[in-house]
Parts: structure tokens; C-alpha cells; sequence
């Protein structure tokens, strides 16, 4: 971003898009950094969404779920060893995308040609999440973050001067 903007600002238009997850969006156990980072560059970009948007620039986050790519195979990096203790939560996420890998319903070929379609949009969105499981995923976050605060809107409240 930091090569490409001087570009894109001189040329008084462009579009950047950052690549995030599922992951940028709703946590899972055994990926907290890989999610921590995925959250970073989500802030990241909406803050650069509105710094760059009166010069014509535009930002999307690209938010795919589980895509046939090898990011679950030889791509991933495991721990030399488990530790018993997480053998319920991120034991279970790891033989899970180890069982998965390869049968992910993304196909690559179609999110190429949805990423094409994205930059020839007039008002792009701020975010684009790619494959059913992302978009399930990240609906389910919103209601469960809705709740949350509502049934506790009244503690939240409660931290004004009176």
C-alpha cells in the first residue's frame, strides 16, 4: 500500500484490496494470531477506506471462507507437538482442517472472476466475503456481537455522569 498509494493518488483513483478471512471477522480457537493479524488489516483498511475516499480511492476487504487453496495444507504450519489440554478446542480445529483440506466448496477459478467483477463496480463495498460459510459465519458473529450488547445495554449505559 505504502509503493502504491503515491500512484494512486496522483492518478486520483484506484482501487486496494486487502486480503483478510473469515478469520478477520469471528475468531476461532488454535488461529488467534493468524485471526489477530486478520483483524489488524480489517481496522487497517476501514481507517484507510475513509482517508483515501475523497481522492477517489477505494478499499475492499476481501473476507473468503474455506477456498480449495493449500492454505490448509503444506501451507500450514503446525506445532512441533499437542498439548492434551487443547485437544477439545484447538485439537479439534486442527484435524478438522486437516480432514477438510481439499474438499473446501471455494473454488479459486470463481472467486478470480467475482474479484474481477468487484473492481468494475462503480461503488464497490467495503467488504466482499467470498463462499456461503463466510457469509454464514460472519452473520452469526453480528447477531451473537447484537445480543451481547443487548442484554447488557443497561451495564454499558450505566458508565455515564449522571
Amino acid at each position: 500500500m505504502r509503493a502504491t498509494l503515491p500512484h494512486l493518488r496522483r492518478a486520483g483513483s484506484g482501487h486496494i484490496l486487502n486480503f483478510s478471512s473469515i478469520a478477520g471477522q469471528r475468531a476461532s480457537a488454535g488461529l488467534g494470531g493468524y485471526s489477530a493479524s486478520k483483524f489488524a488489516l480489517e481496522g487497517l483498511s476501514e481507517a484507510l477506506a475513509a482517508e483515501v475516499a475523497p481522492l477517489g480511492i477505494r478499499v475492499t476487504l476481501v473476507e473468503p471462507g474455506g477456498f480449495r487453496t493449500d492454505w490448509a495444507g503444506r501451507s500450514m504450519a503446525w506445532a512441533a507437538h499437542d498439548i492434551p489440554d487443547y485437544a477439545a478446542t484447538s485439537g479439534r480445529l486442527r484435524q478438522g482442517l486437516q480432514e477438510f483440506h481439499g474438499r473446501q466448496a471455494g473454488d479459486p477459478a470463481r472467486a478470480a472472476q467475482a474479484l474481477l467483477q468487484l473492481v468494475e463496480m462503480p461503488e464497490p463495498p467495503l467488504r466482499l466475503p467470498l463462499g456461503a460459510d463466510a457469509l454464514q459465519g460472519i452473520r452469526a458473529k453480528l447477531r451473537n456481537v447484537e445480543n451481547d450488547i443487548a442484554r447488557h445495554e443497561s451495564l454499558t449505559l450505566s458508565t455515564s455522569f449522571q
